[in-house]
């Protein structure tokens, strides 16, 4: 006899007072995509835990700058490098 604990430790989320124009598009997201809500909604948890947020992005961004070039610099170098084509 083989037993399926596949969800026996995952843990659960209740959301509330789910506006019902809400709940209908999102219902309808899932049944496009054949799948219940709770599959669909499941996956866009998912998808919107592994999405850096934007100051994830931004603190990422700050520790890797490097020099600071001057706009009259950068037009001066995007100007030669289009005259090299």
């Amino acid at each position: 006899m083989v037993v399926c604990l596949q969800n026996a430790s995952m843990p659960n989320v209740l959301v509330r007072d789910i506006p019902e124009a809400v709940h209908a598009a999102l219902q309808r997201r899932a049944q496009e995509r054949g799948q219940s809500l709770q599959q669909y909604l499941s996956r866009e948890f998912h998808r919107m835990a592994l999405k850096p947020s934007l100051e994830d992005v931004l603190d990422r961004i700050e520790r890797h700058r490097g020099g600071r070039v001057g706009l009259s610099q950068a037009v001066e170098d995007l100007d030669e490098a289009r005259s090299d084509r």
